[in-house]
């Protein structure tokens, strides 16, 4: 999958990773992200910088449906107007106030987050759940060569030594993000199975990378 700004889907989390009330640190090819869920469930993602003196929102706080920066805690609804400044009770913030947000899609257990504009919605994995989420200090031909594959125009690297594992990858410069993806109704031996796989390509493709440094 082309992981580009002028219009791509990066998947950023597993949903099991991002539980309500939580915000958490991503990545997109257009640099660095919060992503939060509000307490209803709502999956969101902004710029990781706070207007006021440009904290990382990403390590605030979640409180009913808005995103509270750690610093001062003036907080942001999920389209990023800021509606609260806890020095200024009574004020109501002005709509300059504003985080960037980011559009967002969940699909089978995957958090999805927009870069630019794309044209088409997030691609699914018909018969696949995520496993677990892993991070290798590994660019994608790496991983690739570790594999034994190459990745699809989805993303999708079927692992060559069991078929029914997938790794759905976003590369974050010479870090990877590896996605682990299974074939439904899989007993919990092939789910232990699968993520000693995936371990081991990381750590053969990590090798790799310094290899070739």
């Amino acid at each position: 999958m082309p992981f580009d700004t002028a219009g791509s889907w990066t998947p950023v989390a597993l949903s099991a990773d991002l539980p309500p009330a939580t915000a958490m640190p991503a990545w997109t090819p257009a640099g660095s992200i919060a992503l939060w869920r509000s307490q209803s469930g709502r999956a969101s993602a902004s710029a990781d910088r706070c207007p006021h003196r440009g904290m990382r929102l990403s390590h605030g706080f979640v409180r009913g449906e808005a995103l509270s920066c750690i610093y001062h805690g003036w907080s942001y609804s999920p389209d990023g107007g800021c509606i609260r400044i806890p020095a200024h009770p009574d004020l109501v913030p002005p709509e300059a106030i504003r985080v960037a947000i980011h559009k967002v899609d969940e699909l089978d257990g995957i958090v999805w987050v927009a870069v630019g504009e794309p044209t088409a919605p997030p691609p699914r994995f018909a018969g696949r759940t995520p496993l677990r989420s892993i991070t290798a200090n590994a660019d994608i031909s790496a991983i690739e060569s570790a594999a034994g594959t190459k990745a699809d125009a989805d993303g999708l690297i079927r692992v060559s030594q069991a078929r029914w594992v997938g790794l759905l990858a976003a590369q974050q410069g010479d870090r990877t993000l590896i996605h682990v993806l299974i074939e439904q109704g899989r007993n919990p031996a092939d789910l232990v199975m699968a993520s000693r796989l995936a371990e081991a390509i990381r750590r053969q493709a990590e090798a790799l990378q310094q290899e070739a440094a």
